[in-house]
């Protein structure tokens, strides 16, 4: 199977759009009362979450029968967790406004394990709605 990017451009826009959240400076809007004490994981769970959706949604764009292998859920899943551990190495040397946090790392493996399952979930439930 040929892979082309046409159909990650959303993926590669929203993992942009990551870094960027991941590296701006928050100052006193992070201090404010609005946001509850784990808002910041909350943040980084969803972020993940919805980047592995828009993997798979380039993955599942390209086939014609929709099928995943566990080779394609491993790539996709250990390249998201290493671009999350990417980001907190850059909070931890480039960003020091930011901090690295191996809590942060965390929450994107749960949101990028929570995006695998509710794909697995979707294509399986496609599946079944086909027979």
């Amino acid at each position: 199977m040929k892979i082309t990017s046409k159909y990650y451009g959303p993926a590669i826009l929203w993992a942009l759009f990551i870094l960027i959240m991941c590296s701006i400076k928050t100052g006193e809007v992070g201090k404010s009362s609005i946001f509850f004490a784990g808002f910041d994981k909350l943040v980084h769970c969803g972020f993940f979450f919805v980047l592995v959706v828009f993997l798979f949604n380039g993955l599942i764009r390209q086939q014609s029968p929709v099928v995943i292998s566990y080779k394609q859920l491993i790539i996709i899943t250990v390249s998201s967790v290493l671009y999350g551990g990417f980001i907190e190495l850059l909070q931890l040397t480039i960003f020091t406004w930011r901090s690295g946090e191996w809590s942060d790392l965390f929450a994107d493996v749960v949101g990028a394990s929570m995006g695998v399952f509710s794909v697995i979930f979707t294509v399986k439930a496609m599946i079944y709605e086909k027979k």
